[in-house]
């Protein structure tokens, strides 16, 4: 009976990771948690990052129901990964796995609450953009492949996105009333890719060491305090070769 009950863990263990990986789960972001859980004592880097933890706030699909139809309903009603929000002077961000149709009005209902007014999207579509259109909220679609490093023409998209939504928007409210300095302050970029631990959090990381002159091991740091799991061995080492593209970014932060 012992050896019985062992093999029926092992199966069921089987079956979960395989419903993990061909659940539309990024290969890379999976492989973070997943390596990283059967290994706590690995090191990312000799740079002294600490190793990738599996995030308390991921549910499994064994946390909606043990059925499929159950857990296709609990899992339409609610959002399988909290919202994370990163978050310095200058920038705002929400980093969020990918919303399906079912559940779209969810994570707007999260986007209202941290007054987001764009949500980016780093992976192939799950939900049309016409509920987001409808809250005011506007979709940009910079998808690149997983388990790459952001193309030349994301990057730009990216950066020009988010120089817009808070340097220039710091640079001309001089004249404004501090009513809407204060709306202002409080605008956030939602950025999404599907499990929200790789794609999504590398652009945020980007963001961090662009704009807050950050280095590598600092953002990542940074967003992992927030959204353990995130960001990957491989992840990390294109971050800590990154080059930085705008010359004048941290004088325009400190503005």
């Amino acid at each position: 009976n012992s050896s019985k009950s062992g093999n029926g863990r092992d199966r069921s263990g089987r079956r979960h990771r395989s419903n993990a990986s061909a659940g539309n789960d990024d290969f890379d972001e999976y492989a973070a948690r997943t390596n990283n859980n059967n290994n706590n004592n690995h090191v990312a880097t000799s740079a002294g990052v600490p190793p990738v933890h599996p995030s308390p706030h991921h549910m499994t699909a064994s946390h909606h129901s043990h059925s499929d139809g159950g857990r296709s309903m609990n899992s339409a009603m609610s959002i399988s990964s909290k919202p994370t929000p990163i978050t310095t002077s200058h920038l705002r961000f929400l980093i969020m796995d990918a919303p399906r149709q079912s559940n779209l009005h969810l994570y707007i209902k999260e986007c209202r609450r941290n007054h987001v007014t764009d949500i980016v999207r780093v992976c192939e579509p799950t939900y049309l953009g016409g509920e987001l259109t409808s809250a005011g909220i506007q979709l940009h679609e910079m998808a690149y492949p997983d388990g790459h490093s952001p193309p030349d023409e994301i990057l730009q998209q990216w950066l020009n996105l988010v120089e817009e939504r808070f340097l220039n928007n710091n640079n001309n409210t001089s004249t404004s009333n501090n009513t809407n300095n204060n709306n202002n302050d409080k605008k956030t970029i939602a950025v999404h890719c599907v499990a929200g631990l790789g794609r999504a959090p590398v652009l945020v990381a980007i963001a961090l060491m662009e704009f807050e002159r950050m280095d590598a091991v600092e953002a990542v740091m940074m967003i992992r305090n927030q959204r353990r799991g995130a960001i990957n061995e491989k992840q990390l080492r294109y971050l800590e070769g990154y080059k930085r593209r705008r010359g004048n970014a941290g004088s325009g932060c400190a503005c």
